[in-house]
């Protein structure tokens, strides 16, 4: 959260007044919600997801709710009916798995076409329909078709692709419990010319995480996971606009002692 928060302020220095001071809150409100959300649990769960999006259908059907709101919830809404028919994994996906008492099958793996994980010794696993949160339990149970009662663990990953205003432009390859304010830090950090508040991640010709719905998640501190992101989702990280270049120099008197206050507490 820290890298995060230093990342953030050093490239909303040269942004707008109004942008400052959104960035200015955002990253106040990360650093206390964010703290308690850094070390996320498992990934969501079937039934979490169906309650999601029974939610976000009756969200999108209200009248009450702005068009806004309505747009915002059925882009989530088809995120989640799409998981849930499809599942998670995709060709390229990693998963490292560790099976105990069995070198050979303790390793990083990478999904191959089908969706399927090919295994030395065992063959082709399916992956099929299968979410993350139930990775762990399917691979136990196709396991100890082999195996007597196979004591594993698995974490998987996608590749999310990182450009325009960070060091480190390129595909990442992150674990899916990643915290979506730290994905800048797999890039080497924003540059200077980063406009923070217009950050968006994109799929395909499509914007499924805009702006402002960006901004909210990172102050709830959720996961890719929790995102619905999946491999091959673009986190686009564009420049400033030239008019702003030169209206927050004088701020900076005022942020820069309240971004180091607050770097202080979090190291507290």
């Amino acid at each position: 959260m820290l890298r995060f928060l230093i990342t953030t302020f050093r490239s909303v220095r040269l942004c707008s007044p109004r942008s400052l001071v959104l960035a200015l809150g955002l990253v106040c409100a990360t650093s206390l919600a964010g703290h308690a959300q850094s070390s996320p649990g498992l990934e969501v769960t079937r039934a979490q997801l169906r309650s999601l999006l029974a939610e976000y259908e009756n969200t999108a059907a209200s009248s009450a709710n702005s068009g806004a709101v309505r747009d915002r919830a059925r882009t989530d809404a088809e995120l989640i009916r799409h998981r849930l028919d499809a599942g998670d994994f995709q060709t390229g996906d990693q998963i490292v798995l560790t099976v105990e008492g069995e070198p050979t099958l303790t390793a990083a793996f990478s999904v191959e076409a089908g969706p399927a994980l090919q295994l030395p010794g065992i063959g082709s696993i399916p992956l099929a329909g299968v979410l993350r949160s139930e990775l762990q339990d399917h691979l136990r149970q196709q396991l100890a078709r082999y195996l007597r009662d196979p004591v594993i663990t698995a974490r998987s990953s996608i590749r999310i692709l990182v450009s325009g205003q960070v060091t480190e432009a390129g595909y990442k390859l992150l674990p899916t419990n990643t915290v979506i304010s730290d994905v800048l830090s797999y890039a080497g950090g924003a540059t200077s010319t980063a406009d923070i508040p217009r950050i968006q991640i994109e799929r395909g010709n499509e914007v499924i995480w805009d702006p402002a719905a960006l901004q909210v998640a990172i102050v709830q501190g959720r996961t890719l996971d929790q995102m619905n992101l999946r491999a091959g989702d673009h986190l686009v990280v564009p420049v400033l606009r030239e008019s702003t270049m030169s209206s927050v120099a004088k701020y900076s008197a005022v942020v820069i002692p309240v971004v180091l206050l607050i770097a202080t507490l979090a190291g507290n």
